[in-house]
């Protein structure tokens, strides 16, 4: 599901009646998703004596002992493969990107997901490579605006999966395994995470009033609805990540979540009303 950022620089670029980038975002999002199948059975691997501990996640294939550590070894070789082959088809700069996002992930997996506060700006800065390899794949220029805001939005995400890991800890002697962050980091983290989200709406309204907006919207006016609408969504995403509703990622949750999916489609009729 988080490959699906792939396709904001389309949308952004208001490309999405070209049949060559609907093409060019589709092969992107099917090797984003081979390569990070691969690295997640890697990550898994790595993670198989936490997992095994977790409340969730000793649910999973590899820490539930339902894949060994062999066929997980040559699934992950064969998704790799396969997400190279189809890399191929697509401009030699969204091979950089895709390189730097599989690279990033395995540094994740191996030793930046135990550092305390480099660990959730990697996370961000994997969601913007998907972001930036979508630009590349259509070769679409991304904006100042689009990687601004993607910075700041992303980063608050990436708090809110570490918000939501801590906050189902047990309320008395809990931590998170292969981490560096305690239930008492909590607050700090939501006071971090919502500033950053908050941020992202600042970047929007900017860009809204922005000389570039005017050349791509009839309506720009009909754009200031985008802020009250993401203003709610960040509010639904932080306190979902403090009462529990959050277990797994939160683009994974936007995308199951009725009144995100709402919001989203609001979005959609606001951009539409503002092309005119």
């Amino acid at each position: 599901m988080k490959n699906v950022l792939v396709f904001l620089p389309m949308l952004a670029g208001h490309m999405l009646g070209s049949f060559a980038a609907w093409q060019q975002s589709i092969a992107a999002f099917l090797c984003f998703s081979l390569l990070a199948s691969s690295a997640y059975l890697i990550n898994d691997l790595c993670d198989i004596e936490a997992d095994r501990a977790h409340a969730r996640k000793r649910n999973r294939p590899v820490a539930a002992g339902r894949i060994g550590v062999v066929p997980a070894l040559f699934a992950s070789l064969a998704l790799l493969v396969g997400g190279i082959a189809v890399g191929l088809f697509l401009p030699p700069l969204f091979w950089l990107a895709a390189g730097a996002y599989l690279l990033g992930t395995l540094l994740y997996s191996f030793l930046v997901k135990r550092l305390v506060g480099p660990d959730v700006l990697w996370l961000a800065g994997l969601y913007t490579l998907r972001v930036l390899g979508g630009a590349a794949a259509t070769q679409i220029t991304p904006s100042f605006w689009l990687l601004a805001f993607s910075i700041f939005l992303f980063l608050s995400l990436a708090l809110v999966k570490r918000v939501s890991e801590l906050a189902a800890l047990p309320e008395e002697g809990g931590q998170l395994k292969n981490r560096g962050y305690m239930p008492g980091d909590i607050e700090t983290l939501t006071g971090l995470g919502t500033a950053s989200g908050l941020s992202a709406v600042i970047v929007l309204a900017l860009y809204i009033r922005s000389p570039e907006v005017l050349e791509l919207y009839s309506r720009p006016y009909a754009l200031w609805l985008l802020c009250p609408l993401l203003l709610y969504w960040v509010m639904r995403v932080w306190l979902g990540a403090r009462r529990g509703w959050i277990r797994e990622d939160p683009i994974v949750f936007a995308f199951r979540d009725p009144q995100s999916v709402a919001v989203f489609a609001l979005a959609t009729l606001v951009l539409v009303a503002g092309t005119g």
